[in-house]
């Protein structure tokens, strides 16, 4: 049973946190640290810090999934094929902490959170790999039984950082000079219990909103207001904890639609006044719902671990109301947490028992179902897949229905402990990788 409960963490990688020397404030003083955080091979291009202006650092990659929140890069120019041993290797910074979240990047800076001093920490970089400064954000998730660290991606947004820690502290930081706004911890003021593994979404802004899902007795969706932290609205309980999936928004016939996954299946939330649209069962092994809906052309995807698969449903609306209905069913991808990618037509993903699965959106019918890297968490960019496994596989396939086919593939050779859950990030021409305690960022530009 253990085994089974590595649990939907959305976008984990491993474990346990190295000490940071020069750490030792607390509270909601920034901790500020020197370059000797970062190592970087001596023929590495990272020797100098890119210059202003230029594609890298004004790549975005801003929150959970990028941009669209889709998991899909619009970069080109990027390698088809990797060297033998990878591609190269930038820098390798150490000292963000434990956690499964993975970096989001924004004018210029990389933001990932972690347990620093036991406390859940949010950690600025810049993109030569320099930590700059770590803000505490709330008290850390410390539990060896249940993967100790912090879950969620950071959310970046006209210029300020927001973070929820696994215990329900929602903080807002200014995004250039670390200095906390607003913080509030939505488990106690939405009177909610936590899961069994702890919170892990990443919040989502929506216009003057920050949303989040905290699962209580008096919402089970709220928006609060992004610049204070007052709640703006709320959505009755509907008597089910919150879960591990991050929520996503999407408009279809006029009516803008909150969704997310909560204890025992999906739910539609009307995303301007928090009115409870529908709820669609959809139970699993351990009360466990980690991967986002994905929302196309009038239709919802829905899949999880443990055997469950995946639903297809089409959603109705009439005026202010929705609805939805069963399309098809799949057995064939379960994934847990390492997200799913739809891309012209065809959906693919990690199943639970470590075989990665194409789907068409259609019919649901499988493409194919091949061992790939094993089980594990992926994105895509310029024509091509980028894979990691949970074990530390990272490969690298061409993005086609009619096969799978790792033309490139290597394994980290430094990280941190416990299994790579964390999703890969492709930005600015960069491959980001991290585990645990270290952020790993590879240059993978055709000729360079």
């Amino acid at each position: 049973m253990h085994r089974l409960q590595n649990l939907a963490l959305i976008g984990i990688s491993g474990l346990m946190l190295t000490a940071v020397t020069a750490c030792g404030k607390t509270g909601d003083e920034a901790v500020r640290l020197p370059s000797a955080e970062v190592d970087a091979p001596p023929d590495s291009p990272a020797a100098a810090d890119p210059a202003p202006g230029t594609a890298e650092t004004s790549a975005s990659w801003p929150r959970f999934n990028g941009p669209k929140g889709d998991n899909l890069s619009t970069e080109t120019g990027l390698l088809k094929k990797w060297p033998k041993g990878g591609p190269p290797l930038l820098w390798t910074a150490k000292g963000i902490g434990d956690g499964f979240g993975f970096p989001s990047i924004a004018g210029g800076l990389i933001y990932v959170s972690g347990n620093v001093n036991d406390e859940t920490t949010v950690t600025a970089l810049d993109l030569a790999g320099k930590i700059l400064w770590q803000m505490p954000a709330g008290e850390a998730w410390t539990d060896k039984r249940k993967y100790p660290g912090a879950r969620g991606t950071p959310t970046v947004d006209d210029g300020r950082v927001y973070h929820e820690s696994p215990l329900g502290q929602v903080v807002c930081l200014d995004a250039k000079t670390d200095r906390k706004i607003w913080s509030v911890n939505i488990l106690d003021r939405f009177d909610a219990k936590n899961i069994t593994w702890a919170l892990a979404e990443s919040v989502l802004i929506d216009g003057k909103h920050v949303i989040c899902c905290p699962g209580g007795k008096k919402a089970s969706v709220a928006a609060l207001d992004k610049r204070s932290g007052k709640t703006v609205w709320t959505t009755k309980s509907t008597d089910q904890l919150a879960n591990y999936a991050t929520p996503v928004l999407i408009e279809y016939q006029g009516l803008r639609i909150l969704l997310t996954m909560s204890q025992k299946g999906l739910i539609g939330v009307n995303a301007d006044n928090g009115d409870l649209l529908f709820q669609y069962p959809h139970e699993t092994a351990y009360d466990i719902n980690a991967t986002s809906p994905i929302f196309h052309d009038g239709r919802i995807f829905i899949t999880s671990g443990y055997g469950s698969g995946s639903e297809m449903l089409q959603l109705t609306v009439n005026g202010r109301k929705a609805s939805v209905k069963n399309v098809w069913t799949s057995k064939d991808l379960d994934n847990h947490h390492g997200g799913v990618v739809l891309l012209d037509g065809y959906l693919y993903g990690s199943s639970f028992r470590g075989k990665w699965i194409c789907l068409a959106w259609k019919d649901g019918a499988t493409q194919y179902a091949e061992r790939g890297v094993g089980k594990g968490s992926l994105t895509y960019a310029d024509g091509m897949f980028y894979m990691w496994s949970e074990k530390g596989n990272v490969g690298l396939a061409p993005a086609t229905p009619e096969k799978l086919e790792i033309v490139s593939q290597f394994r980290v050779a430094e990280g941190g402990q416990g299994p790579t859950w964390a999703h890969p990030v492709v930005c600015g021409g960069r491959l980001y990788l991290r585990h645990g305690n270290v952020l790993h960022a590879y240059d993978i530009r055709a000729g360079k």
